[in-house]
């Protein structure tokens, strides 16, 4: 899992991995970033991983939208999802154990900005005093970056000598953060509309005849030699519903099941099939249905805009 990406870095991580000898499962933005154009949809492309980021983002497609509350789940670690607005009205952390990911929320010997992007001071100071700074004192923290070098500090350092923490009350870090009179990112004119469009992997299946719409697939439900394969997270379908008569194949296991005795491989040998994907938004199964093309299964399907246009256009779910 990579958090919080940056587009130029892309071919340096990808090296390293390669290096190291690791997959990429998970890329996650804490935020819609305005001082850099994110990697994310980079690395999906290259990699085919999954991209999460806060239910509350204007981004047009991510794979996965998490709530306050929720876990990001990776080869038997969790991460507990933490909504922490006030730097952006979208901002996340995530706690795992000894560490936290701050994001832009809580910097090194700083806090992000509040006065762009629906930020609010208030809201901010909620997130760190009520939420961040109630870790204990030994937790690391992992902002999303600094313009100073800084990588890496505690939670405890952060409150004994972070300047922005140094206040009374919620109405003495308001006046603060309201009068900071800093200019815009140098950036953000290009960077914020970069990174509200991440959605381009499902326009190249449409585009190539490959993808249904939820009108379409309606019409295909319940018939013959159709499967339904639902390739959205075990929490996901508990949190949101699933469309009855689906086979559950999680994308992260993709790979296996589009191999040579893969039940997709089975389920595509079915005269006339075809092999109809959904998952929350659309992205998984664009990307699964690229990868199957790529293995010869020319009946796989995508249902564009995943199992929530489904449930716009009246489709039924449980």
């Amino acid at each position: 899992m990579i958090i919080d990406p940056v587009l130029e870095k892309v071919d340096r991580y990808l090296r390293l991995m390669e290096e190291l000898e690791l997959n990429l499962v998970k890329a996650v933005d804490t935020h819609l970033h305005a001082d850099h154009i994110t990697g994310l949809g980079a690395l999906r492309d290259r990699t085919r991983c999954i991209t999460v980021m806060g239910e509350q983002s204007k981004v047009d497609v991510v794979s996965i939208r998490v709530a306050d509350g929720d876990q990001l789940r990776i080869e038997g670690l969790a991460l507990d999802v933490m909504y922490t607005p006030g730097h952006t009205d979208d901002s996340y952390s995530f706690h795992c154990g000894d560490r936290v990911f701050t994001g832009d929320t809580l910097l090194i010997r700083g806090t992000g900005r509040t006065d762009f992007q629906n930020g609010d001071p208030r809201a901010q100071y909620e997130s760190l005093f009520g939420r961040l700074l109630r870790l204990p004192d030994e937790t690391l923290v992992y902002p999303a970056h600094d313009y100073k070098g800084d990588t890496v500090g505690t939670i405890g350092e952060e409150r004994a000598h972070n300047p922005r923490l140094q206040v009374r009350s919620a109405e003495e870090y308001i006046e603060l953060m309201n009068n900071l009179r800093l200019g815009n990112p140098k950036r953000m004119d290009v960077a914020v509309p970069a990174n509200l469009r991440q959605g381009l992997a499902q326009e190249q299946i449409a585009q190539r005849g490959w993808a249904y719409t939820a009108e379409q697939a309606k019409a295909l439900f319940g018939r013959r030699g159709v499967a339904l394969v639902d390739l959205r997270e075990k929490c996901e379908r508990e949190r949101h519903g699933k469309i009855p008569g689906a086979l559950h194949l999680p994308y992260h296991d993709l790979r296996v099941n589009l191999s040579p005795n893969g039940i997709l491989r089975l389920l595509a040998a079915v005269p006339d099939g075809i092999l109809l994907f959904y998952c929350a938004f659309g992205e998984r199964s664009a990307m699964a249905v690229r990868a199957a093309q790529d293995v010869g299964l020319r009946a796989a399907r995508p249902i564009q805009g995943g199992i929530e246009a489904w449930r716009r256009a009246g489709g039924m779910f449980t």
